[in-house]
C-alpha cells in the first residue's frame, strides 16, 4: 500500500514538475517573433499575433491563441486576407510518446478569409507557396501512397464557428460571399464512425444559398481510405433567375474515397428539386492527367418548362433585339478535354418546349474533347425516336454529325405542341442524317447539310380542301358562282411520301407525292427553316369522282393535270389552284365536243 501511494505521489509531483516547467520556463510566446520571420521569408506577408499566446490545463493541456491576421499583397483592397479571432487546442501529452494523438478539443471561431483578384490576374494566393514548396520535398503525403500511420488518433471534437469568405473579382467585377455558421465533428477516432454537421449560406452574384447537412464519416487507419455515409444535405437557392424565386433541393448520399488510388465513388441514394427526383451512382479516378467519371443515373418525371423563366411577349422582343445587337460568340468547349466520360441515364418523361416524350434512354462516351451518343432514344406522340449522334469539341468552331430516326409518330400532336403548327396529320416516319459545324442558333440553321425520306400515312393536309378547291372552280366555270365554304378545310391522303436535302438554311423536297382516293399530288418545293417561307410548285389531278364515294360517273376533269401553288410560311400556309388550267381544259373539252359533232355532220373522213 505504501509504495502505490508513494507511486501516485511521485507521479503527480513529475506532472506538477512539467506543469511548472511549461509554463514558468517554456513561454509560448518566445516563438511568436520566430513564426512571424518564417512566415514572411517564405511568403512576403505579415502575420500578426496581438493576442498572447496562453496555456490551458482544464481539462486537458493546450494552447489558446487569438488575434491572428495574415496579410494580403500589397495594393490589395482588404490588407488583412485571413483572420482568426481565437484557437483552442488541448492535446493529451502523454499518449504522443507512442504516436497517439488525443485531442479532446478543437475549437476554431471567428475565421475570416478575404480573397480577391486584381484586374491585371493578381490573386490573394500569390506567393504562398512560395520557396517552400520547391525546398520541401512532399514526402508521406496523404493520396500520394504514403504508408504514414498513427498508432492511435483521438478528437474528443471540433468546432468551427462563425466563419467568413469573400472573393472579389474585379476582372469581372463580382462579389461571393460565404457564411459557414457552424461547421462541427463529434469525437473522432480512425476506424471509427463521427457524426459531421454544418450550417452554411452563400451570397452569388444572383443567387443566395441556404444548406445544411449532417452525417457520419470514417478515416482508415493508414489515412488511405475516408467514408461517408448517409449524408443528408437539404439546399434552399433563391434569386431572380430561379422559377417563383426560390428552389429547394434535398439530396441523401454517400461517399468513398481511397486516396492512394486516387479514386472516388459516390452513391446518390436520392435526389429531388423542383419536383424532379433522381438517383445512382459517380465513380471518378482523379489521379491520371485527365480524370475519367463514370455515371449512371435515373430520373423520374422531368418538366422543363417548370423551370424556365416565364417571359412577357414585349419582354422576349426585347431580350431577342438585345440579343441580335450582341455580338455572338461560339460556346467554349475546351473543357471538353479536361475530363473523361462513361455516361449512362434513364429518364421516365420529359417535358421541353410543350413536347412531351418518355422512356428516355442515352448512352454516352466523352474522350479527348470527343463525345460519341451511341443510344439516345425516347418514346413520344404514339411513336418512338433513335438518334446517334457525334459531338467534336476540339476546335475553336465545334462540328456535329447525327442520324436521327422516328417511327409511328402523330404528325399533327407534335406539331401542335411543338411549334402550335396545325398543317400536317398523319402517321409519320422520318429518317434523317446530318452534319455540320458551329453551335450559335442561326449558324445552325445555316451550316447545316443533311439528306432524309419522309412518310406520312393516313393524314391530311390541314387548311385546305383541294378537291372542293377543283370543284368550286369547275362549278364557277360552267356559270354556277355558288360558294362552299361550309366544306371542312381538310384533305384527306392515304399516302404522302418524299426525299429532301437541307443546305444554306433551305430544305429542297424534289419529289412530293401524295395520294388519295380522289386525287394525286406531285411536285416540289422548298421550305426556308431561316424566315419560315414555304415555295413549292405542285400539280394535281383527279383521278376519282370529285362528289366522292358516293360519285359513280367518271369526272370530268379525270386525268387533267392543274397546278397547285403552296406559299406563305410554315404557320400560315397560302394555297392556290390554277384555274386557268381549267378554263384551258374547258375550251379543250368544248372543241373535241364540236370536232364531233362537225364530223358526224358531214359523214367523216
Amino acid at each position: 500500500m505504501k509504495f502505490l501511494k508513494w507511486f501516485f505521489v511521485a507521479i503527480l509531483a513529475l506532472v506538477a514538475a512539467l506543469v511548472l516547467y511549461i509554463t514558468l520556463i517554456f513561454d509560448p510566446n518566445d516563438l511568436k517573433p520566430q513564426i512571424v520571420d518564417v512566415v514572411k521569408q517564405n511568403t512576403g506577408r505579415n502575420l500578426t499575433i496581438s493576442s498572447d499566446l496562453s496555456w490551458t490545463f482544464f481539462p486537458s493541456l493546450g494552447i489558446k491563441l487569438g488575434g491572428i491576421t495574415l496579410s494580403n499583397p500589397q495594393g490589395f483592397e482588404n490588407p488583412a486576407m485571413v483572420s482568426v479571432n481565437e484557437v483552442v487546442a488541448e492535446v493529451a501529452l502523454m499518449p504522443l510518446l507512442n504516436k497517439e494523438v488525443v485531442i479532446s478539443q478543437l475549437n476554431l471561431d471567428g475565421l475570416t478569409l478575404a480573397l480577391e483578384t486584381q484586374k491585371d490576374g493578381r490573386t490573394s494566393f500569390d506567393g504562398l507557396t512560395g520557396q517552400a514548396s520547391d525546398t520541401v520535398p512532399a514526402k508521406n503525403s496523404i493520396g500520394g501512397g504514403s504508408s504514414a500511420t498513427l498508432s492511435k488518433l483521438d478528437i474528443g471534437g471540433i468546432s468551427i464557428t462563425n466563419t467568413q469568405i469573400s472573393n472579389v473579382d474585379h476582372q469581372t467585377n463580382t462579389k461571393q460571399s460565404l457564411s459557414l455558421k457552424s461547421l462541427t465533428l463529434g469525437r473522432f477516432q480512425l476506424d471509427e464512425f463521427a457524426k459531421l454537421q454544418y450550417e452554411l449560406t452563400a451570397s452569388l452574384p444572383d443567387l443566395k444559398v441556404g444548406s445544411s447537412g449532417e452525417g457520419q464519416i470514417r478515416v482508415s487507419q493508414d489515412l488511405q481510405r475516408v467514408t461517408i455515409n448517409d449524408f443528408v444535405v437539404s439546399n434552399v437557392i433563391t434569386g431572380t433567375s430561379i422559377p417563383n424565386g426560390s428552389l429547394k433541393a434535398d439530396l441523401r448520399t454517400s461517399l468513398e474515397m481511397a486516396l492512394d488510388k486516387q479514386t472516388m465513388s459516390l452513391m446518390l441514394a436520392s435526389f429531388s428539386a423542383a419536383d424532379i427526383n433522381a438517383s445512382g451512382q459517380l465513380d471518378i479516378a482523379y489521379g491520371k492527367k485527365v480524370p475519367k467519371v463514370v455515371a449512371k443515373l435515373e430520373f423520374g418525371d422531368i418538366d422543363l418548362d417548370r423551370l424556365l423563366p416565364k417571359q412577357e411577349q414585349g419582354a422576349a422582343n426585347a431580350t431577342q433585339a438585345s440579343q441580335s445587337n450582341t455580338a455572338a460568340v461560339e460556346p467554349d468547349l475546351t473543357a471538353m478535354k479536361s475530363v473523361d466520360l462513361d455516361v449512362s441515364v434513364k429518364v421516365k418523361s420529359v417535358k421541353v418546349a410543350n413536347v412531351k416524350t418518355q422512356d428516355w434512354v442515352l448512352k454516352m462516351v466523352m474522350q479527348q474533347g470527343i463525345a460519341n451518343i451511341s443510344q439516345l432514344s425516347a418514346n413520344l406522340y404514339g411513336g418512338s425516336i433513335k438518334v446517334s449522334a457525334k459531338l467534336d469539341g476540339r476546335n475553336k468552331v465545334a462540328q456535329y454529325q447525327f442520324d436521327k430516326r422516328l417511327s409511328g409518330v402523330d404528325i399533327r400532336a407534335l406539331l401542335m405542341d411543338a411549334a402550335e403548327v396545325d398543317m400536317l396529320d398523319g402517321t409519320a416516319n422520318f429518317n434523317v442524317t446530318g452534319k455540320g459545324k458551329s453551335l450559335l442558333p442561326d449558324n445552325l440553321k445555316k451550316n447545316l447539310r443533311a439528306n432524309g425520306q419522309f412518310e406520312i400515312a393516313d393524314g391530311a393536309i390541314h387548311g385546305v380542301n383541294i378537291p372542293q378547291m377543283i370543284r368550286d372552280a369547275k362549278a364557277k366555270l360552267s356559270g354556277d358562282m355558288s360558294s362552299s365554304n361550309s366544306t371542312e378545310q381538310k384533305t384527306d391522303f392515304t399516302s404522302m411520301t418524299g426525299s429532301f436535302k437541307v443546305a444554306k438554311g433551305v430544305v429542297l423536297n424534289p419529289d412530293l407525292n401524295m395520294a388519295s382516293p380522289l386525287i394525286r399530288l406531285t411536285g416540289a418545293g422548298t421550305a426556308n427553316v431561316i424566315n419560315e417561307a414555304l415555295d413549292y410548285k405542285l400539280t394535281t389531278s383527279v383521278v376519282g369522282s370529285l362528289e366522292g364515294q358516293g360519285g359513280n360517273e367518271r369526272d370530268a376533269l379525270y386525268g387533267v393535270e392543274i397546278p397547285f401553288v403552296i406559299s406563305g410560311t410554315m404557320s400560315e400556309p397560302n394555297f392556290a389552284l390554277d384555274t386557268k388550267a381549267l378554263l384551258d381544259s374547258k375550251l379543250k373539252d368544248e372543241t373535241n365536243k364540236l370536232k364531233d359533232s362537225l364530223f358526224k355532220k358531214f359523214g367523216g373522213f
